[in-house]
C-alpha cells in the first residue's frame, strides 16, 4: 500500500518500493518529456509550455498568488509516472472555482480559508483530466498516489483545503472515491452533429431563430469591418501590444486585472503555434475586437476577448459563429467558449454540466460544505433541464419549410 508521505521544496521521500513523490516549484523543471507521456496528446494547456510560460511571466507565480508546488510520482530510478499541477493560492481569482462565499463561510467561524491548494488550469475554464498518468495497469494506484499526496500536502502547508478544478469523468469518480466533494456548475458547449457547414448547422434552428443569427451576421458584415482567421505562428510578435490591449480593456471596464501580459501572449502564441487560434476585426487596418482562442485535435476553447467600441452583434460573430464555422472547417468536434453565458443556448450551445472536487480538511467544514453541495447539485440539475427548453434547435433537427 502506498503511504501519505510526501516531501515539499523539490526534496523527496520514499512511499514504497516502487513509488516515491516529490513537489517541484516550477513547471519548468518537470522534463518535456514526462508533459508529453503524462499529458493528453495534442492538449494546449496540459503541456510543456502553457503553465510554464504563465509561471514565466508571473500569469501563475508566487507573486500573483499562485505559489507553483506540482507534484511528481516517480519510480526509483527518477522516472516520472503520474503528475498533479498544483498550486498554493492566497485568493480565489482565476481558478473559476467560485468559492469566495466559502472563504466567507469560514471567516465567520473564525477559520482561515487561505492558503487553499488548487489544481488546474490557471485562468482557464477548460474541463479535463487533473490526475496526469499514462495509460496501464498501475494507473488507478498512481492516481491514488497523488491524491494521497495532497492531501499530506494540505495538512503540511496548513491549507484549509484542496480543490481540483473542472475534472474529466474518470478523475471525478476517483476523487469522490477518495472522500472528496463534488461541486455542479454549467457550462455551454457546442457540439458538431454531422451538421457539414454553418448553414447545415443553422438549418437545424427553428425560423426565428435562424432568422436571427443570420440577422446578426449580416449586420456584421455590412459594417465594412473586415475579419480573419489567424494563428499563433502567422502573428507578428509586434502586433500583440494592441491586441493585448483589447484583451486587457475587458477587465478594466469591470475593474479587473488582466493576468496575462502582452509578452505572455506572444510567447504563447510563438510556441503553441497553430494550438492558438485567433479571430480578429479589423477597422481601417486596425484591430478593433479580438477573440483569442486555443485549440486541440478535437476541441476549440475561447478564452479572452476584448473589443475597442460598440459594433453590434460582433461579440456574437467572433466568439461564436466564427468559433463554429471553424470547428466545421477543421473538423473540430466540440466549442468550449467559456464559462457562463445563457445568452449561448440562443447559439446553439448546449447546457454542460461541469464538476470540480473538494477536499475539506477539517471536518466540521466538510459536512457543512457537503449539505450546501448536495443542494446546488440538484438546483444545476434543474438549471440545465430549465435551459434545454430555450434552446434554438426543432425538435428533429429538421430545417422549417420557412426561412
Amino acid at each position: 500500500m502506498i503511504g501519505p508521505t510526501v516531501a515539499s521544496g523539490g526534496s523527496e521521500e520514499r512511499l514504497s518500493s516502487a513509488l516515491a513523490l516529490r513537489t517541484t516549484t516550477s513547471a519548468a523543471s518537470i522534463a518535456d518529456e514526462a508533459w508529453a507521456r503524462l499529458c493528453p496528446a495534442g492538449d494546449p494547456f496540459l503541456n510543456a509550455t502553457f503553465l510554464t510560460l504563465l509561471e514565466a511571466h508571473g500569469a501563475a507565480d508566487a507573486t500573483s498568488g499562485w505559489a507553483p508546488c506540482h507534484l511528481l510520482a516517480s519510480t526509483a530510478d527518477g522516472t516520472p509516472q503520474g503528475l498533479l499541477p498544483l498550486y498554493c493560492k492566497s485568493h480565489s481569482h482565476g481558478d473559476f472555482l467560485y468559492d469566495w462565499s466559502w472563504a466567507a463561510a469560514f471567516r465567520q467561524l473564525g477559520r482561515n480559508y487561505y492558503p487553499k491548494l488548487f489544481s488546474g488550469l490557471p485562468h482557464t475554464p477548460v474541463t479535463g483530466p487533473r490526475l496526469l498518468v499514462a495509460d496501464g495497469l498501475a494507473a488507478a494506484n498512481i492516481r491514488q498516489a497523488l491524491i494521497i499526496g495532497a492531501k499530506a500536502l494540505t495538512e503540511r502547508f496548513a491549507a484549509s483545503s484542496w480543490h481540483v478544478a473542472l475534472v474529466g469523468d474518470d478523475d471525478a469518480q476517483q476523487l469522490h472515491d477518495q472522500g472528496l466533494l463534488l461541486s455542479h456548475d454549467l457550462q455551454f458547449h457546442w457540439q458538431d452533429a454531422a451538421y457539414g457547414d454553418f448553414d447545415g448547422y443553422l438549418a437545424t434552428f427553428s425560423a426565428a431563430r435562424r432568422r436571427k443569427v443570420r440577422a446578426e451576421r449580416r449586420r456584421v458584415l455590412d459594417s465594412g469591418l473586415r475579419l480573419e482567421t489567424r494563428h499563433g505562428d502567422a502573428i507578428d510578435p509586434a502586433e500583440w501590444p494592441a491586441l493585448h490591449a483589447l484583451y486587457a480593456g475587458t477587465f478594466a471596464r469591470f475593474n479587473n486585472h488582466a493576468a496575462l501580459s502582452s509578452a505572455c501572449l506572444a510567447a504563447l502564441a510563438s510556441a503553441l503555434g497553430r494550438r492558438m487560434v485567433v479571430f480578429i476585426a479589423r477597422e481601417h487596418g486596425l484591430p478593433v475586437a479580438a477573440a483569442i482562442c486555443f485549440r486541440s485535435d478535437e476541441a476549440l476553447y475561447g478564452r479572452y476577448w476584448g473589443c475597442a467600441g460598440h459594433y453590434h452583434s460582433l461579440h456574437f460573430e467572433l466568439c461564436f459563429y466564427q468559433g463554429i464555422a471553424y470547428c466545421l472547417r477543421e473538423g473540430l468536434r466540440r466549442f468550449e467558449p467559456g464559462a457562463g453565458g445563457e445568452h449561448k443556448l440562443a447559439r446553439g450551445f448546449v447546457p454542460t454540466v461541469v464538476r470540480s472536487a473538494h477536499w475539506i480538511a477539517d471536518p466540521q467544514m466538510r459536512g457543512i460544505l457537503a449539505a450546501h453541495l448536495e443542494r446546488q447539485r440538484v438546483a444545476v440539475a434543474a438549471y440545465r433541464d430549465e435551459a434545454d427548453a430555450h434552446l434554438p434547435f426543432r425538435k428533429g433537427g429538421l430545417q422549417d419549410p420557412a426561412s
